[in-house]
């Protein structure tokens, strides 16, 4: 007789990656992902250094977009079947050098059940994630802030 394993079923990292080629171009690490908390990692590729030796801008600002989004499936993954996620605005500031692998953490800044109650209302809801990006070190070297939107499917 012979063993099968199950089927592993796609975590959040897993469905990001497979939906969103920059986030596998870059090979961000989904390290940890629910509804109260998103981490993920970029790892140190030369061919995505800036003129200084650190991460370019634009890959960081990819991770926290990706770590936000990571974060709102995971918050309203029962709700895409009658809405759809989008980033509505997202602003950086860069402060620190970053070196070497950075981490991005996301956590939500509303409560779930506001903006549940919000789409259950008719209105399409706005929330704030914010994103923290952090040295190996642990020394913050950045932070973002992302407006998302859950838009009604009907």
């Amino acid at each position: 007789m012979t063993e099968t394993t199950p089927a592993r079923t796609p975590t959040v990292g897993d469905q990001l990656a497979a939906s969103v080629p920059m986030a596998r171009t870059l090979g961000l690490e989904f390290t940890e992902t629910t509804a109260e908390r998103a981490v993920v990692r970029l790892p140190d590729r030369p061919e995505y250094r800036n003129h200084v030796g650190g991460p370019h801008a634009g890959a960081m600002f990819t991770l926290a977009e990706s770590a936000s989004g990571a974060i709102v499936l995971a918050a309203f993954a029962d709700q895409l079947g009658r809405a759809v996620p989008l980033a509505v605005r997202a602003e950086i500031g860069y402060r620190k050098l970053a070196m070497g692998p950075i981490t991005a953490t996301a956590v939500m800044r509303r409560p779930i059940v506001d903006v549940v109650a919000d789409l259950d209302a008719g209105t399409r809801p706005e929330f704030e994630v914010h994103v923290t990006l952090r040295r190996e070190n642990g020394d913050v070297t950045g932070e973002m802030t992302v407006v998302w939107t859950l838009r009604p499917s009907n």
